[in-house]
């Protein structure tokens, strides 16, 4: 079976590993972003090593719906096209020059949660359970016929390097799964009960602004949501921007009388933050200068 492979972060790396070791698969191409572009992804991966170790040719597109590239695709004559971690929706051309077939994977419980930033909206959300989800790409957003599906729980601690780790397990075991019958000619799916429907929204760097007048439950649910690979929770100081990486929760600050978003306690290891219901966070993980103590947060942003 042959096959393109089109993405530009870990998923696709994932996904191209298993097909280079899948029995009856040739990996043709695979198309991602050319370098200068890479700050679209901040969790981008250069899949060139990946590629060359499978034998396929490294295509770079800006837009994988460009005439140029769709007759390129043409011109490969792929079997199957998978289009993972790629943020284009793929276009009627694009789907006929692949084949007329193209496999995609959400990280979510589809229907529920089509869309982006959808690792984030599952920890800001509170979700408990969530799913890998192999499915048939067609011209909607992430609403194709489901191929394969595997659930797993999200801890109350979670972060995005955690969630994002998982993710990347169940779409290796999904492929491994779902290859050998692909490979043999059947393309199952059952359809999406739109009933159940849910979108998540696209997020931008202001939606990772920490307002620490939130509780401190929220404001450490937002870091964890946006944490690595993602950009961070961002905060203001009288030196500058401060990402924030990572927080736990301060019990002493319940000792202590301040402002919201005011720096309680500074040592070599982070700084505490009381939060606007009287909980403090500490803040362990962190780019950029430490604020001084008793300065106040996020008033310059």
């Amino acid at each position: 079976m042959r096959a393109i492979v089109v993405g530009a972060v870990e998923s696709t790396r994932v996904a191209l590993a298993a097909l280079a070791r899948a029995p009856g698969w040739q990996v043709a191409a695979v198309i991602t972003l050319p370098p200068e572009l890479a700050s679209r992804h901040s969790d981008f991966v250069d899949l060139a090593p990946t590629a060359a170790s499978a034998g396929a040719e490294l295509i770079h597109a800006a837009d994988s719906n460009a005439p140029g590239i769709t007759a390129r695709v043409a011109a490969l004559a792929p079997d199957l096209a998978f289009v993972i971690g790629w943020s284009q929706i793929c276009r009627a051309e694009f789907i006929a020059a692949a084949g007329g077939a193209i496999i995609g994977y959400h990280p979510a419980p589809l229907p529920r949660l089509r869309g982006r930033a959808v690792i984030p909206w599952t920890i800001l959300q509170g979700e408990a359970i969530t799913a890998g989800t192999l499915f048939r790409v067609d011209e909607g957003l992430d609403s194709g016929p489901i191929i394969g599906q595997r659930f797993f729980h999200v801890a109350s601690d979670e972060t995005a390097t955690t969630l994002y780790a998982g993710h990347m397990k169940a779409l290796a075991g999904l492929m491994d799964d779902a290859l050998p019958g692909l490979a043999a000619g059947s393309l199952p799916g059952t359809p999406q009960d739109e009933r159940h429907a849910t979108w998540a929204a696209r997020r931008g760097p202001r939606d990772g602004r920490i307002d620490w007048h939130q509780p401190a439950a929220v404001v450490d649910r937002l870091v964890r949501a946006v944490t690595r690979p993602y950009p961070g929770a961002a905060t203001a100081t009288t030196q500058g921007p401060l990402t924030v990486w990572t927080t736990r929760y301060w019990p002493d600050g319940s000792r202590h009388v301040a402002a919201a978003g005011q720096v309680i306690e500074r040592g070599d290891d982070g700084f505490a933050v009381m939060c606007g219901d009287g909980r403090a966070l500490f803040v362990s993980g962190w780019q950029g200068n430490r604020p001084r103590r008793h300065e106040i947060l996020g008033a310059q942003a």
